[in-house]
């Protein structure tokens, strides 16, 4: 039985000064033919009946549960034995299986990076290009469990800007879209879709004119200074916006005290730790800033202050594994889920790359940096940066985002926890996403097996439930197959 059919619209909520537009969720009927055909499940009401259910907040696993949906709402969360299930509902026997949150992807591109040129040359760092993915991304985050994104830096705004409308309205499947400005960069840009700075009052215009088409957050980079750091900071403030960075010519410490709301990447990426780190410049890398950090442990008071800096300024900072472990002392194990998706060209230049990469730095110690933040009271989001050589693309990172946070010492609980409920609080959805609890919309992802204990388990997804609505990953996936890096 079908919902019944509501109008679109879009309500403006005030958390703290702060304006967050949320659209309202098209109803089953309202979808268009190109997203029907991948829904597996709309009925009204669907009972979730003996699942494991792990709710997004930390908490361990809950065994035989049953999860009521109704009108893309959860109704109901409780013991199988205790929950009542309503008159019509469809029932789902998900014995075997487990559902938790759907995923907040904090660093969820919507393009792809093209290492490689036609005539198998290396490009990446030097005169870099993407390739828009509006085709691919949307389908392969859904499919792979991702609900939310923030997409963390645009190549192309208004395709980004359009692809949230068109997915708000039913046109085309994909998940929910927090849309980020184009990279805000300084005097040294290497990508070509990429306006360069030229002071403090472009940064400010800049900054006003994207606000103005309606992106919701702006992505600082590397080569940005301190002077226009502060106005873009400014300008999103004022409108209720947030501000993060990928950053180089701007030390962590020095961001936190301008008003940044978050960072990306990771402790290593920290200028700070440079030595030779002089005012607004960005410093190539060096082993010497390397080993400042692998001689600090967790409890280091350099550590720790840093930790209290971005604490006391509420300053978020992002995990984004999947794009370094190309980089680190062991390559990435091969997926062959991403390497159906690609096309001939990105998976050679994929692979190329692959082989060829030096690597650079072991992932352990920063792991556990990021491990120690979490437990010390700071926000930790987590999103796989579909950039790097390659190898990174929508949904199966987020997955690979989850792996490697247990393997580097996190509870599977944890890993969740980060990349579901730590999402939502950041974009300020935590009372409608992030966790399984009744009133909140049912985004949920339904797997074979139990990630609780074998994380990989993630990576066996069977349905996607988007406010309400059961999508179906397999057909999702097969519509991309050998298209990513192409459209």
């Amino acid at each position: 039985m079908s919902r019944t059919i509501s109008a679109i619209c879009s309500v403006a909520l005030v958390f703290g000064g702060a304006r967050f537009i949320h659209a309202q969720a098209p109803e089953a009927g309202k979808l268009s033919a190109a997203v029907r055909e991948f829904v597996k499940y709309d009925d009204a009401t669907i009972a979730l009946t003996h699942v494991r259910v792990i709710d997004g907040t930390g908490s361990p696993a809950r065994e035989n549960q049953t999860v009521v949906i109704r009108e893309g709402k959860i109704e109901a969360v409780g013991d199988t034995r205790s929950v009542a299930i309503p008159a019509g509902a469809r029932v789902l026997d998900l014995n075997g299986h487990t559902v938790f949150p759907g995923i907040v992807g904090m660093h969820d591109h919507l393009f792809y990076p093209q290492p490689i040129n036609m005539e198998g040359r290396r490009v990446r760092g030097v005169l870099q290009f993407e390739q828009q993915s509006s085709f691919t991304f949307p389908r392969l985050y859904l499919a792979n469990g991702v609900t939310s994104i923030r997409t963390t830096a645009s190549v192309e705004p208004y395709a980004d800007l359009n692809l949230k409308a068109w997915i708000d309205e039913g046109k085309i499947p994909g998940p929910k879209i927090h849309a980020t400005s184009p990279y805000m960069e300084g005097k040294g840009n290497f990508r070509l879709p990429v306006h360069e700075l030229t002071g403090p009052e472009d940064a400010r215009k800049t900054a006003e004119f994207w606000a103005d088409q309606g992106f919701t957050s702006f992505k600082c980079f590397m080569h940005i200074t301190r002077a226009e750091l502060k106005e873009v900071i400014d300008v999103a403030h004022k409108r209720g916006l947030t501000v993060t960075g990928h950053l180089c010519s701007v030390t962590w410490r020095e961001a936190a005290e301008l008003g940044i709301d978050d960072v990306e990447h990771g402790f290593y990426v920290d200028s700070g730790w440079d030595p030779q780190k002089k005012p607004d410049v960005c410093p190539p890398r060096s082993p010497a800033r390397n080993a400042v950090l692998d001689s600090l442990n967790p409890d280091s008071l350099q550590i720790q202050e840093l930790f209290r800096v971005l604490i006391e300024h509420h300053v978020a900072v992002t995990s984004t594994l999947p794009v370094g472990e190309a980089y680190s002392s062991d390559h990435p194990p091969l997926q062959q889920g991403v390497l159906d998706a690609l096309s001939p060209q990105a998976q050679a230049g994929y692979l190329v790359q692959r082989i060829t990469q030096p690597p650079l730095v072991s992932m352990k110690h920063g792991i556990e940096l990021e491990h120690a933040f979490l437990k010390a009271g700071g926000l930790l989001l987590a999103g796989p940066d579909p950039t790097g050589i390659g190898g990174v693309i929508a949904g199966y990172g987020d997955q690979r985002q989850l792996e490697l946070m247990v393997e580097g010492g996190f509870t599977s609980v944890e890993a969740i926890h980060v990349a579901t409920e730590n999402g939502a609080v950041f974009l300020k959805e935590n009372d409608r996403i992030g966790t399984i609890a009744v009133g909140k919309i049912a985004d949920l992802v339904v797997v074979s097996g139990d990630p609780s204990t074998r994380i990989a388990d993630v990576e066996n997804v069977e349905i996607v439930f988007k406010d309400g609505i059961g999508y179906d990953p397999a057909k999702l996936i097969a519509s991309v197959r050998g298209m990513v890096g192409l459209r």
